[in-house]
């Protein structure tokens, strides 16, 4: 009996437009800076038609995305609400799929945005086996103090009563076919601006250490300490950071060279110090790994993992020969593949956008 899981970081899947940029030019599209506009009503008109006009194009290309996953459960991160994603899977992920998730759950979490992470499911495996929800628990009440988790860092940019996750992290009980499994789904805190003369990654290490020990702090509440090993669960989501990636030199002209780089910490280190989950993306050559496509400029471009499928020792070791699949097909043309990694892209994929997403889905086969 096998199960379809994926993870799938769906970019700003919003049902609501937005004005700020009107007064605070760092939030106002670049296409907008090419008009003289001269009253917030003419802006917010010219704002919803860009919005709507592209937004079109890139819900075709999420859904294309979402129908190449196949999978019988889908994590999703940056959903607006509920509404949200069941007018996404009616006008768009319907016509792509030819059926849709009966299942969805979604709670509201702590993002100042409003975007939450959701799980979509399907009643049935393609082997015809039932997927029940159990139970579904948020977690974004936890704080610093609950866990014991504040120290020096956090309190540069935080309090003791502030809630850990950024989002949420999302529990799900289920039985696949009469199976137990466990999910944990999550979207740990962005990289941000560099400060205090730190990159963006190393300025919030600290923020994701504290979500990645809560998680862990939670499944070993649930199953006990020194007693998940032989569990059934998945962590699934965008956890904002890696712990290795393939650096691109060069140019277009002379062209690339891509070279691997392992970093020497990682807030990701939590999960996988002595052996707590295993990353089944490892299995994959170490040039194919990547998600995401990071760019700041010639002098900052790299490829990495942002977007993970965490197996339990136990879910890892009955699906030792299982690779995970990442979908490529929604990146924009702007993104530097490395030697025989191209991909076909999607119709009416743009330089930068139109794009299904800044990340790229990742699915796997498990064996329950």
């Amino acid at each position: 009996m096998s199960l379809r899981l994926a993870t799938f970081n769906i970019e700003n899947l919003l049902s609501r437009f937005d004005f700020s940029g009107f007064r605070n030019q760092l939030k106002q599209d670049r296409v907008l800076r090419l008009f003289d506009v001269k009253t917030e009503a003419e802006y917010q008109r010219l704002e919803e038609a860009r919005t709507i006009a592209h937004t079109d194009d890139t819900r075709q290309m999420s859904a294309l995305a979402i129908a190449d996953c196949d999978a019988d459960i889908l994590c999703l991160q940056e959903a607006d609400n509920m509404a949200s994603l069941q007018a996404f899977e009616y006008n768009y992920l319907f016509r792509m799929v030819g059926n849709g998730y009966r299942q969805k759950y979604l709670i509201e979490g702590n993002d100042s945005r409003g975007i939450d992470v959701a799980v979509l499911m399907r009643e049935e495996t393609r082997d015809g086996q039932p997927i029940e929800c159990l139970d579904v628990k948020s977690h974004a009440g936890l704080t610093y103090e609950d866990l014991d988790l504040f120290n020096d860092r956090i309190a540069l940019t935080n309090r003791p009563a502030d809630r850990i996750f950024k989002r949420d992290c999302l529990e799900l009980d289920l039985r696949i076919g009469g199976r137990p499994l466990t999910l944990y789904v999550v979207h740990f805190k962005s990289m941000g601006p560099a400060r205090e003369g730190l990159d963006g990654r190393q300025a919030t290490m600290p923020l994701r250490v504290a979500e990645a020990s809560a998680v862990r702090h939670i499944i070993e509440s649930r199953f006990g300490r020194g007693k998940t090993a032989d569990k059934m669960f998945a962590i699934c989501g965008d956890m904002n950071d890696y712990q290795e990636k393939v650096n691109i030199l060069g140019d277009r002209r002379t062209g690339y060279q891509f070279v691997p780089h392992e970093e020497e910490t990682s807030s990701l280190d939590v999960f996988t110090r002595d052996g707590f989950v295993e990353n089944p993306m490892l299995r994959r050559p170490v040039m194919d790994r990547w998600t995401l496509f990071h760019s700041r400029g010639p002098q900052e471009r790299h490829l990495c993992q942002l977007d993970y499928i965490w197996l339990s020792p136990a879910l890892a070791k009955r699906n030792a020969h299982q690779v995970p699949e990442v979908i490529r097909g929604g990146q924009p043309f702007r993104t530097i593949f490395p030697p025989d990694l191209e991909v076909e892209r999607y119709p009416r994929t743009g330089w930068d956008r139109p794009k299904a997403s800044d990340h790229c889905p990742v699915a796997i086969t498990l064996d329950v």
